[in-house]
């Protein structure tokens, strides 16, 4: 706590060279770094929910969450070949 204090106090922060526009927290770079992490949470989440409160087992799950990526892949490359 000291040190972020006098870090403050002493201007020590003028020193330091910014973070370029490419890596700041709202970039698009960041923001969808952001959102990876977000839809692996709710990943997390839902195997939660199947495994203890459906009673589907973890290889169970692990169907579910492959045939549904299966399903996107198939959803994504119609859509692309339609435009």
């Amino acid at each position: 706590k000291t040190d972020f204090i006098n870090f403050i106090s002493d201007q020590e922060w003028k020193s330091i060279e910014p973070v370029s526009s490419w890596f700041g927290p709202s970039s698009f770079l960041m923001s969808s770094m952001s959102a990876l992490f977000q839809l692996s949470m709710w990943i997390r989440h839902c195997h939660t929910y199947l495994t203890e409160n459906v009673g589907i087992p973890v290889w169970g799950s692990y169907v579910v969450f492959a045939l549904a990526t299966l399903f996107m892949g198939l959803v994504l490359g119609l859509v692309s070949e339609a435009l």
